[in-house]
């Protein structure tokens, strides 16, 4: 049996890999994890006491338009209810956008090294990529509108940017966001926008209203729900409703709702994350320097780093001493590591056995 002429040279997805995964196959009883961008401080109190009261309830089917969940955070970022979808994941949302706008031998125009699974998602949906490098690992927009025709329905556009940690600014957006095609959609992803501080960080949410916008956003990153997989996507009312035309039902758990409506109330949590994020970001620039290692600077909870033609030995090195971060090869950064912030100690460890390694 043939699948589908789309599907048959797309090089499936590879997260990194998981704590108990590394224990099993090197017999190690200690290991941490620094390869897949999580939130190392675990989830929020008040989520965790919400599972807890709600784990009796998973007998039942969850509510399949998260209602209280769109009610707090409709309140919380000054939208609509119905201008909100939510999904497995934002990644489920990249899906959706596609199913939703794209039809087989239409255009998608993406950048790279970006996110993977723009590429790959459109590949699935049959379209035509456009690839549009980055230029000094920040997005080239000026490039990607270049690169937009008659044919073309979404552009991806990662704000921060993963694997580099850069951002585009208000000012790159707004122009590049004039005199765009209506038929065009513009989908702007923003899983670590809770960690940026940079006064011109555009927010993406004021562009909503011109109609050919759609944002996503992650309770996965700072809000520490990545193993729930819940994501939300903001637009307007008429593309919330094509999108919801091709999502599933029940595509978001009763946990996930229940956990994720519980952490946006906790404030105090939140700052406390991204303050020790920020910290051990900076913690790591000087660390790899003083190891000579060119790094991007970022404004996100991790780091990506030039460890020259031995990074790949190096990665593996690194999880046989139970650590863990992430090859870049699949992004054609075969020089490059990417490591995730994560607690003090975890920094730590992953200076000194890199130090080991390199000197």
């Amino acid at each position: 049996m043939l699948p589908r002429k789309s599907i048959q040279n797309i090089k499936s997805y590879q997260p990194g890999k998981p704590i108990e995964e590394v224990k099993r196959e090197l017999g190690l009883r200690d290991v941490i994890k620094l390869a897949s961008n999580e939130n190392p401080f675990g989830p929020s109190p008040k989520a965790v006491a919400a599972i807890k009261k709600h784990l009796t309830d998973i007998n039942r089917y969850p509510e399949s338009g998260c209602f209280y969940l769109r009610q707090a955070l409709s309140k919380k970022i000054k939208v609509r209810p119905d201008q909100l979808v939510f999904g497995n994941g934002s990644d489920e949302l990249i899906l959706l956008a596609l199913r939703a706008f794209v039809e087989e031998g239409d255009e998608v125009v993406v950048a790279s090294p970006t996110f993977l699974i723009y590429e790959i998602a459109s590949r699935i949906q049959g379209a035509k990529i456009k690839i549009v490098p980055t230029r000094y690992f920040r997005y080239d927009l000026k490039a990607m509108k270049k690169a937009i025709t008659k044919n073309t329905r979404i552009v991806f556009i990662a704000n921060p940017d993963n694997p580099n940690g850069t951002y585009v600014t208000r000012y790159e957006l707004e122009e590049f966001l004039k005199g765009l095609p209506e038929t065009l959609l513009v989908f702007i992803d923003e899983a670590y926008f809770d960690y940026v501080q940079e006064r011109d960080y555009p927010n993406a949410m004021d562009y909503v209203s011109r109609g050919n916008v759609m944002v996503t956003r992650s309770f996965s990153k700072s809000y520490g729900l990545a193993g729930l997989r819940i994501g939300y996507g903001v637009s307007s009312p008429e593309i919330i409703s094509y999108i919801e035309s091709v999502r599933e039902p029940f595509n978001v758990n009763l946990l996930a709702q229940t956990a994720a409506t519980a952490a946006l109330k906790d404030k105090k949590f939140l700052v406390k994350v991204k303050k020790i994020t920020r910290d051990g970001r900076r913690f790591l620039y000087a660390e790899l320097g003083k190891l000579g290692l060119r790094y991007i600077p970022s404004v996100t909870n991790f780091v990506l780093f030039e460890a020259g033609k031995d990074a790949s030995k190096i990665c593996k090195k690194l999880m046989k001493q139970g650590v863990i971060v992430r090859e870049m090869n699949a992004w054609g950064l075969d020089n490059f590591i990417r490591v995730t912030v994560g607690k003090e100690k975890e920094n730590k460890r992953f200076i000194k056995e890199l130090r080991k390694i390199v000197s």
